[in-house]
């Protein structure tokens, strides 16, 4: 007896070993998870059969009368233990059972769009895929039978399966053993809920597609037609009432479109784009209108009711992404909200600390106050691309690939097109610190001269005396000298100074006062520092008299030194004194003097020829 039990445990064993070897070949094959529950399901029962011949010899041999104590307790352990192993695998196959079913596909046996039922395992050469095809379209085939009979459609028992059929010859289908333990329940059961689908289904579409139905849909069809006319004549009615109404107050609203003094758009335009808005709105709400009443329409037949969910699903799928989208994104953007909110506040800090020092309230040593705003907007600038560091990983997309392919080309064409940008950029915030000029000094930058009209961080703007208005690039300010005629003019004085020649005849004191009184005569010049002249050189014809005096008007220079000669040629007229070339010759004899007659007293006459004879011994 104990070799017949330990023979059949071993048999079982063997059994359960032969299997898992098969099941570790399947996988290693890839076959779909429907064949490995099937395989399972095989496992199952032969086991079940197994213990249950175990089981059955156990308790015949607890049933002979001649056993002793201990052997019955012997083979009722075995009993309790043959059982709880036999539960506890049961249980775990179940469990593995359960697990391939919920991630194994099924296939829809379908009659127009409905789903008459599923099909999990495959019979023989067909998988699932090909068995649900296969009794579609038999399905259909009953249904185009125009002398279809219900209580043709019958129940077939063979051996381990039920067959499905219609006038006893035309299988619909086969449901299996399979099929049964696959949805946990029996082959007759299964097999009654199948016929009973099919009967509802061909009889619910019969009865959909009869005549009677048929022209109710034709008039529901015609009602909607008739409804969507009726409104989108309303629509064109409305929508010709708003651009009369346009029309009517054009005056007011289409008056031309102008943004801090640019205009835009002007009237006519104005009134041409408004119109042709509204006649787009117009057209795109008719557009949406039949568009969403298409799925309405083919809604009416089931033939084309498949059509409705696609419609919807072109316009409700992607609007329920984006609003999915952006209700995902809700706390990134709280966060980018605070996140800017807080830098904007800090900015707002730093902008009223440095208007104080501009004012001049706050002081720090070593810091200039025209150096107040430029730092502030050093700062602004380096804070706000800290920001979008900061916000980045934030954005929607920003760790797609096409973001940052973007990224990547725009950084590219910015450090390939940008290099003279950021070389004057950097001249400019170099130019800044220096402090050479302000905004309306006069200056000489290179061959240049004029007032500063403007100091951006690329370029540098300067207005000349003739009203020129020069740009002028940072790097070529920063790489010129730079003269600056204003930046000392109204604490110390500007000297602005002129040279005049004048030949040795001249005595040099007359010609020191001649020239002072020119500049006290002139009247944006300073009679304090008094004016005074310098002798420059002394040549071989002629002594060369600078000149200097002071004043704070230097973006009057071309006006001052105008005056200033004039004043020098009437002061030298005056005095007596002749302003001839560097290299002129007056021969006095019978020659008049190049002074004007109005300087000149009435009695005044050329002199007479001087002839010196010499006589000869």
């Amino acid at each position: 007896m104990k070799n017949i039990v330990l023979a059949l445990l071993v048999f079982a064993t063997s059994i359960s070993f032969a299997n898992a070897q098969k099941l570790k070949k399947a996988d290693s094959l890839a076959v779909d998870s429907s064949a490995i529950v099937q395989q399972l399901i095989i496992q199952q029962k032969e086991e079940h059969k197994i213990d249950s011949i175990i089981k059955f010899r156990l308790q015949a041999d607890l049933a002979n009368a001649t056993l002793n104590a201990n052997q019955k307790s012997e083979l009722e352990s075995k009993l309790k233990e043959l059982t709880l192993k036999d539960s506890v695998k049961r249980a775990n196959q179940l469990a593995k059972i359960q697990t391939l079913k919920q991630s194994s596909k099924s296939f829809p046996v379908l009659l127009f769009t409905d789903t008459v039922l599923n099909i999990y395992t495959k019979i023989g050469s067909f998988n699932p895929k090909a068995r649900a095809e296969v009794i579609s379209e038999r399905i259909k085939k009953l249904y185009e039978n125009d002398f279809f009979k219900i209580d043709s459609l019958k129940l077939i028992q063979n051996e381990n399966n039920i067959d499905i059929i219609y006038n006893n010859d035309n299988i619909i289908m086969t449901v299996s053993e399979f099929d049964a333990l696959w949805l946990n329940t029996t082959v007759n059961e299964l097999a009654a809920k199948n016929i009973g689908a099919i009967k509802a289904y061909i009889l619910k579409y019969k009865e959909q597609n009869s005549l009677k139905n048929l022209m109710i849909r034709i008039g529901q069809i015609a009602l909607i037609v008739f409804c969507l006319g009726l409104i989108i004549f309303f629509i064109n009615k409305s929508f010709k009432r708003s651009k009369a109404y346009l029309i009517a107050n054009q005056d007011r609203f289409l008056n031309g479109l102008t943004i801090k003094n640019f205009q835009i758009f002007t009237s006519k335009k104005h009134r041409k784009v408004a119109f042709r808005v509204n006649n787009i709105a117009r057209i795109l709400v008719i557009i949406l209108l039949i568009y969403l009443s298409l799925p309405l329409m083919f809604s009416v037949f089931p033939e084309t009711k498949s059509f409705t969910d696609t419609l919807l699903g072109w316009v409700l799928s992607p609007a329920k992404k984006v609003l999915m989208g952006f209700l995902g994104f809700l706390p990134n953007l709280f966060t980018i909200v605070v996140i800017y909110l807080i830098t904007k506040w800090v900015i707002k800090g730093i902008k009223l600390f440095f208007s104080e020092i501009e004012r001049g309230n706050i002081q720090l040593t070593g810091f200039h106050k025209d150096w107040a705003m430029p730092t502030f907007s050093i700062l602004k600038f380096i804070l706000y691309a800290f920001m979008v560091v900061v916000i980045f990983p934030y954005l929607p997309g920003s760790d797609s690939a096409v973001f940052q392919g973007v990224s990547v080309f725009l950084g590219v064409l910015f450090s390939l097109g940008s290099s003279s940008a950021i070389t004057n950029m950097i001249a400019g915030l170099v130019i800044t610190y220096m402090r050479p000029f302000k905004i309306g000094d006069r200056v000489k930058i290179g061959d240049v001269v004029g007032d500063v009209l403007e100091k951006t961080m690329l370029v540098t703007r300067i207005r000349t005396i003739k009203n020129e208005d020069i740009t002028v690039p940072n790097s070529t300010v920063l790489s010129s000298a730079t003269i600056n005629y204003s930046s000392n003019a109204q604490d110390q004085g500007l000297i602005l100074h002129s040279t005049v020649t004048i030949g040795y005849d001249v005595p040099w004191k007359k010609m020191h006062e001649a020239l002072i009184n020119a500049a006290d005569r002139t009247d944006m010049l300073l009679k304090e520092p008094k004016p005074f002249v310098l002798q420059t050189s002394l040549d071989d014809f002629y002594v060369s008299y600078q000149i200097n005096a002071y004043t704070k008007e230097a973006n009057k220079q071309a006006t001052i030194y105008s005056i200033l000669h004039a004043n020098i040629q009437d002061c030298c007229n005056e005095a007596g004194i002749e302003i001839l070339s560097p290299h002129y010759r007056a021969a006095r004899d019978g020659n008049m003097t190049t002074i004007p007659e109005n300087y000149l007293s009435k009695e005044y006459k050329a002199p007479s020829f001087n002839v010196n004879v010499k006589k000869e011994n």
